[in-house]
C-alpha cells in the first residue's frame, strides 16, 4: 500500500499525521510511505529523521495526493486540498463533517472514501482516537481561557487563582466528558472556584471522587446554564454528541446578563460550537469579543503544541494504519467494528447516520457498501 503524509496548510497548525517511529513500522510492513517535504517539521522531526526510517520525500502536495492511496491527515481537507483527491482514494484524518456542508458533497462528489477519527469507537462508546486530542485541548482550555482574562486581551483583568485575601477566578465548565474533566483539573490545580456541570449524574459522581474540594458538580439545563454563567469568569464548553452538530447552549441573551470581560472557550467549535454567537477562529487571531464577551474558538487548539499532539495521535491511529496497510482498506472495515464506526463515507454515501440526517441525505448501510 500506497500511504501519503501531506504537510498539514490550516493556520498555524503544527501537528503531522505521524511520527518516524511510525514509519519504521510501516516499511517494516512493506508499505510505501510517501511523506511532503517539511511535513514534520512543526513537530520537531526533519525529512533526515523520515529518510532513515524508509520514507520517500516528495517536494509537492499534487505528487503525494497523485501517487497516494491512503492519505493520513490531522485536519481535515481544506478546498485546496480535496481538488487534488481522487475518486477511491481513502483518507484518515478529523473531519467534522456536521460543521461543513461544502466539504461534506464534494467529497461525496468525488467518492472519498472518509475515515474520521473523530467516530472511531469501542462497544464501549470509547472515542480513543479523539481522546488524546480532548485531552489537550482541555488542558489548553483553561491555560488560552486565563491568557484572555488578561486586560491587554479584553478580559477582567483577572488572575485565575487569585491571591491571599483575593478570590481567585469562577470557572464553569459546562460537559463532563474527557476535555471538559481534564479542563476541570487544570482549573481546579491553579485554584480557581469550579462548576462542572453535565446531564449524566452517574459521570458527575465519578468526577465528584477525584476532583478537589474547589469543584461542585452541578446538574446541566438551560436554567442552571443561564443562572451559574452570569457571575463567571471563564466558561467553557465540552459537549460533544458524536458526529453531530454541537448543541446551542449559551444564547445571544444569556450573553448579555453575562459580566463584561468574561471569556467563553468554545471547544466544541469544531462541531459548529455550543454559543449562537460562536464562529470559528485560528490561533493567528483567536477571539473575537461579542456582547462585551471575549470568544475563544480557534478549531485546531492542539496544533500549536505539535510534537506533543503528533506523538499522542501517532500512538493511537497507527495500530489501524498498520491493519488497513495489511489487509486492505476494505477487509479492514469488515473485520475492526471500531474501525468500521469511523467510516463516514464510502462510494459516493454516507454511512453515518447522523451526518446523513443533518443533512437531509439517506444513509446507506456499511455492510452492503464493504462487501
Amino acid at each position: 500500500m500506497i500511504i501519503g503524509i501531506p504537510k498539514e496548510i490550516k493556520d498555524n497548525e503544527y501537528r503531522v499525521a505521524i511520527t518516524p517511529a511510525g514509519v519504521q513500522a510501516l516499511v517494516n510492513k512493506k508499505c510505501k510511505v510517501i511523506i511532503e517535504k517539511n511535513a514534520g517539521v512543526g513537530s520537531g522531526f526533519s525529512d533526515e529523521e523520515y529518510l532513515k526510517e524508509g520514507a520517500t520525500i516528495v517536494k509537492t502536495s499534487e505528487k503525494l495526493y497523485n501517487e497516494s492511496e491512503l492519505i493520513l491527515k490531522v485536519k481535515k481537507p481544506l478546498p485546496k486540498e480535496y481538488e487534488m483527491l481522487k475518486e477511491g482514494q481513502v483518507v484518515f484524518a478529523f473531519f467534522h463533517f456536521a460543521s461543513s456542508k461544502e466539504l461534506t458533497m464534494d467529497l461525496l462528489e468525488k467518492k472519498i472514501t472518509c475515515i474520521a477519527y473523530e467516530t472511531v469507537q469501542t462497544k464501549e462508546h470509547f472515542l480513543p482516537l479523539l481522546a488524546p486530542m480532548s485531552e489537550i485541548a482541555g488542558r489548553m482550555s483553561v491555560l488560552e481561557g486565563a491568557r484572555c482574562l488578561k486586560n491587554i486581551n479584553g478580559g477582567k483583568g483577572i488572575l485565575i487563582s487569585g491571591l491571599p485575601g483575593i478570590a481567585p477566578a469562577k470557572v464553569i465548565i459546562i460537559g463532563g466528558g474527557i476535555a471538559g474533566f481534564n479542563a476541570t483539573m487544570v482549573a481546579s490545580n491553579l485554584g480557581a472556584l469550579v462548576t462542572v456541570m453535565d446531564i449524566n449524574i452517574d459521570k458527575l459522581r465519578e468526577i465528584s471522587k477525584v476532583v478537589p474540594k474547589n469543584v461542585i458538580t452541578v446538574i446541566a439545563n438551560n436554567y442552571e446554564i443561564e443562572k451559574r454563567i452570569k457571575d463567571a469568569d471563564l466558561v467553557i464548553t465540552a459537549v460533544l454528541n458524536r458526529g453531530q452538530r454541537a448543541p446551542i447552549l449559551i444564547t445571544k441573551e444569556m450573553l448579555k446578563n453575562m459580566q463584561p470581560g468574561s471569556v467563553v472557550v468554545d471547544i466544541s467549535i469544531d462541531q459548529g460550537g455550543c454559543l449562537e454567537t460562536s464562529k470559528p477562529t485560528t490561533h493567528a487571531k483567536p477571539t473575537f469579543i461579542k456582547e462585551n464577551i471575549v470568544h475563544y474558538c480557534v478549531t485546531n487548539i492542539p496544533g500549536i503544541v505539535g510534537r506533543t499532539a503528533t506523538y499522542a495521535l501517532t500512538n493511537v491511529t497507527l495500530p489501524f494504519v498498520i491493519e488497513m496497510a495489511r489487509k486492505g482498506v476494505k477487509k479492514a472495515l469488515r473485520e475492526n467494528r471500531d474501525l468500521a464506526e469511523g467510516l463516514n463515507m464510502i462510494d459516493g454515501k454516507i454511512t453515518l447516520k447522523t451526518v446523513a440526517d443533518y443533512y437531509g441525505i439517506l444513509p446507506h448501510s456499511k455492510k452492503t457498501l464493504l462487501s
